[in-house]
């Protein structure tokens, strides 16, 4: 494999492993109702499991306020159910066609154990990084046993990688503290 394949994929996996762990926050709630919280709550309809998103409105009604406004008269129950079904922690309530869906206060010893998740999802995004930059590194040696690259390119594209792999980890961390600075803020 060509050097620049190597350094496009690598590239390429690396934004796709930030993409899929800032993904993965956004089920972490801060304390601010956000309407990307329900993605992740699927529901029955006619036999098929959809996320909420395709089978009602999803919107803001205030700062700590979700509305889910359903499509069609009966699945508001379903809706309703899911919701409290979903490993959320969240209480829906109905009224009329619309389900409200208020964010609880958060305490602080909940916060910290927040704080600590997202340290957790950090770690697992940087050890999915470490694992890429080892992936292309393997590919380069392999290139070089092959002889299809000299030992100059080697150690350059060597260089390259952990760079690439120094800035993704490095915006893992910008996000990791945005997103404490979120969960902490009251």
């Amino acid at each position: 494999m060509p050097i620049a394949d190597i350094k496009q994929t690598l590239q390429t996996k690396m934004d796709q492993s930030i993409n899929a762990f800032k993904n993965n926050l956004t089920k972490i709630r801060t304390g601010r109702a956000n309407p990307a919280l329900l993605d992740t709550v699927s529901v029955d309809y006619y036999g098929a499991m959809l996320p909420i998103s395709q089978v009602a409105n999803v919107s803001l009604l205030d700062a700590r306020t979700i509305s889910v406004q359903p499509w069609e008269k009966g699945m508001g129950a379903k809706i309703e159910k899911a919701i409290r079904d979903s490993d959320l922690g969240l209480n829906p309530s109905s009224m009329g066609d619309l389900i409200r869906v208020p964010m609880p206060v958060m305490s602080e010893e909940r916060r910290k154990e927040l704080t600590k998740l997202v340290r957790n999802e950090g770690e697992s995004a940087k050890v999915a990084v470490r694992n890429l930059r080892r992936d292309a590194n393997e590919a380069v040696k392999k290139a070089l046993k092959d002889k299809l690259v000299s030992e100059d390119d080697q150690k350059r594209t060597e260089a390259e990688v952990q760079k690439v792999t120094d800035r993704h980890i490095a915006e893992i961390d910008q996000v990791v503290a945005a997103k404490e600075h979120d969960i902490m803020a009251v």
